[in-house]
């Protein structure tokens, strides 16, 4: 964020989706991306329904670290992300399964919103055709039926991030 970065254009890269940033006032568009082959938004049972809506959800994220008096906080973290190399032999319907059980733990021992976006591989541009990876942003605040809440400082600790490496292992 200190870099003049947005959570909104970080969630519509991810997702190849154009999203509006309210609090830089920009439009993101990666609607032309490709290799996206799955996205999904998770969160807790209860949560407000809004924060199912990316646009919504990241938008929330960006407002809920900005100063009382409506300057940004240039320190703050919106999300946490965590990228995951996809076994090249599991085919689509398994790697949506795997990413799909683990969005679900981290939402149900955290509770917070997880937004995924599986890539599959740009070969094209002389990538790997195995590299199938999983892009998992995570809200640093819990998601509730109001909105988004209070800070989960959990995902700050080193034993919470090797928790979750085992869990992907």
């Amino acid at each position: 964020r200190s870099d003049g970065r947005s959570i909104v254009a970080c969630a519509a890269y991810r997702a190849g989706e154009k999203l509006e940033c309210d609090t830089y006032g920009k439009t993101q568009d990666y609607t032309r991306k490709t290799g996206i082959e799955y996205t999904q938004i998770f969160a807790p049972d209860g949560a407000n329904p809004d924060l199912l809506n990316r646009q919504n959800l990241w938008n929330q994220a960006e407002q809920s670290e900005l100063k009382k008096d409506g300057s940004i906080k240039q320190e703050a973290r919106l999300a946490k992300e965590i990228e995951i190399a996809l076994p090249h032999e599991l085919n689509k319907r398994q790697r949506q399964a795997r990413v799909t059980e683990l969005c679900q733990s981290l939402v149900k021992g955290h509770g917070v919103a997880v937004d995924v976006a599986i890539h599959a591989p740009h070969i094209a541009g002389g990538s790997d055709d195995r590299n199938f990876h999983a892009h998992i942003l995570m809200t640093t605040r819990t998601a509730t039926g109001q909105g988004l809440g209070g800070k989960v400082r959990e995902l700050d600790r080193h034993s919470t991030l090797k928790k979750i490496r085992e869990e992907v292992a």
